[in-house]
């Protein structure tokens, strides 16, 4: 129950929504309770004065009754719903925001244990699951217990015995059967949890790895393995039912055991009346009534491991301490950047060789570096070191004569424009992706520089509201390139880090690229690595890596006359 903290105080935020949401939901039980109790009254009291052949009954006084009382229950069913759903996924949507709040300031490092479509169950299904809490258990179980309250109040004006043994059946199947119930389905709740999030992560594994899956021959086993875990969830589920049919059995059960208790003390005398009349109706048709308010609620707790089990699964996440943490001081992006290594050291967690070695650099403002290398040499990493997605193991790096750590986080990303070698596309409209790196840009601004890109065939048809589609789905890979440098020049910082900012390219776009490169950053600092040597004359400085250490540094004409690594790199060609 200690993994639910954390989310009920996140209800304060809407506190009074949810208490309104139950306070409907009880008007309406209570309605309905009043509308059955009094037709059944209603109707036996008008048989029995037909029988015994009295002229004079006021039937419009029960008959408004009742027709309130339906009044009442159709409009407090209908506002009840409307406000507890409005609530229920208002609260949800601030969950998934403090959720992702703090998923956010994980990445990288927090979450490279974490699959993506695991990260994403927890996200999306696992935070769905936690709307349980309020409409399956605090709102019934609230409800409930002011029925009981009610019910047994207003009935002991007519007799305390009846009143008191009703309200004791109820109060007893409310005290016992959601625990029980509770008890039973804990198992059944957490192995679904972990069948659903284990099949979906199979699922996304399959639906993004089919090619390859297909090519190695291991898509009929992965199959395999993913209707195994479909079948086990199945059977969860089926188990989950049949503890849902059986606590409704049981309740149905209690339910007519209390309507025959009733019916047999009411025919002895209600309130001292040795012939009760139509108070026995009322008294058994209220009984039948009032469980109602009782009915969710066996199914509720049944339900609450399940909850629990989710809750843990997105505390386990957001709990998580980041590893890089940013000062809260608030500065102004620098207009000029000159960035300094001095004998960096890097290694991932958990491994146990370094990728950067002893790397010391020096990098004036205004400087235009080219970073050369095989793969896996650690050009990335000492990109993601400059962005701080991790620290440095050793060694400091500074900007502008600052150490890296004591910009915020604001300041750092205004004075960085960075093509990752990953581009990550949200599945919306074009100028939404490209307002990402410039929030004020007007349309205009952003058909200038797709123009600039060469994606001018992009403002065909829909235009900048052609919608990407998840990752950008219809765009090639050297046009998910072009996009990402297009946000690089919309965000328009005195840095530019540009990792394989040409991959993908054809040999003429290449060069229309790196020309277009070379305009934009003329006052600004450039980093870029790539594996390609074509147009690196240009560049001031060529540095040459090889197992997390800096080999050879120099212009082209200084290391192809030294015939180092450079040269090698040229002479494969």
């Amino acid at each position: 129950m200690r993994a639910l903290l954390p989310y009920l105080a996140l209800y304060k935020r809407h506190k009074w929504l949810l208490t309104l949401g139950v306070a409907l939901a009880i008007v309406t039980l209570l309605a309905s309770i009043g509308l059955l109790t009094l037709s059944g009254w209603f109707l036996s009291a008008s048989a029995v004065v037909g029988v015994a052949g009295v002229y004079s009954f006021n039937y419009m006084l029960p008959a408004a009754g009742v027709r309130g009382a339906a009044i009442i229950r159709t409009a407090g069913r209908y506002f009840e719903r409307l406000v507890s759903h409005d609530a229920t996924f208002r609260v949800l949507e601030h969950l998934r925001v403090f959720a992702f709040s703090k998923l956010l300031p994980l990445s990288p490092a927090g979450l490279a244990r974490f699959r993506q479509g695991e990260l994403l169950n927890r996200l999306v299904a696992d935070v769905d699951t936690l709307d349980h809490l309020y409409l399956r258990v605090i709102s019934p179980l609230v409800g409930a217990l002011v029925v009981i309250a009610v019910v047994t109040l207003g009935l002991s004006w007519l007799d305390v015995t009846l009143a008191l043994t009703l309200g004791g059946i109820m109060l007893g199947t409310l005290l016992l059967l959601p625990p029980l119930f509770y008890r039973a389905g804990k198992p059944t709740g957490e192995a679904l949890t972990h069948y659903r999030a284990s099949y979906r992560q199979q699922l996304t594994a399959w639906l993004q790895g089919q090619a390859e899956l297909t090519l190695f021959g291991a898509s009929d086993r992965y199959r395999d393995e993913m209707e195994a875990s479909e079948l086990a969830w199945h059977e969860a589920q089926r188990r989950q039912a049949g503890l849902t049919a059986l606590s409704q059995a049981v309740m149905l059960l209690i339910s007519g055991v209390a309507v025959v208790l009733m019916l047999w003390m009411a025919a002895g005398g209600v309130g001292g009346n040795d012939a009760p009349g139509a108070l026995i109706a009322l008294f058994v048709f209220c009984a039948l009534a009032a469980f109602e308010a009782l009915a969710p609620v066996t199914g509720a707790f049944q339900h609450l491991g399940q909850v629990i089990a989710s809750a843990r699964r997105v505390t386990q996440i957001v709990e998580q301490k980041p590893d890089v943490t940013f000062p809260d001081a608030s500065q102004s992006a620098p207009e000029n950047v000159a960035l300094a290594l001095n004998d960096v050291a890097f290694r991932y967690p958990g491994q146990t060789e370094p990728v950067l070695r002893g790397i010391t650099l020096d990098i004036r403002a205004g400087e235009h570096i080219a970073l050369l290398g095989r793969t896996g040499c650690g050009k990335s990493t000492l990109l993601q070191l400059l962005t701080r997605a991790w620290d440095v193991s050793t060694g400091a790096i500074t900007l502008n004569g600052e150490r890296i750590e004591t910009f915020s986080e604001a300041a750092l990303r205004a004075a960085m424009s960075v093509v990752p070698q990953r581009v990550h596309l949200f599945s919306a409209t074009l100028r939404d992706n490209l307002l990402l790196a410039a929030p004020e840009a007007r349309d205009e601004a952003l058909r200038a520089v797709l123009e600039r890109v060469g994606l001018e065939k992009l403002l065909e048809g829909s235009g900048l509201n052609a919608w990407l589609g998840e990752g950008g789905r219809q765009l090639s890979g050297g046009e998910l390139r072009r996009l990402a440098i297009a946000r690089a020049l919309l965000h328009n910082a005195p840095l530019l880090l540009l990792d394989e900012p040409t991959e993908g390219l054809d040999a003429e776009t290449e060069k229309q690229i790196l020309d277009l490169l070379a305009e934009v950053a003329k006052e600004k600092t450039m980093l870029m690595v790539t594996h390609r040597l074509q147009g690196l004359m240009r560049f001031d400085r060529i540095i040459v890596m090889d197992n997390g250490e800096i080999i050879e540094q120099g212009k082209h004409a200084e290391l192809m006359a030294s015939k180092g690594r450079y040269y090698q790199f040229h002479q494969r060609l």
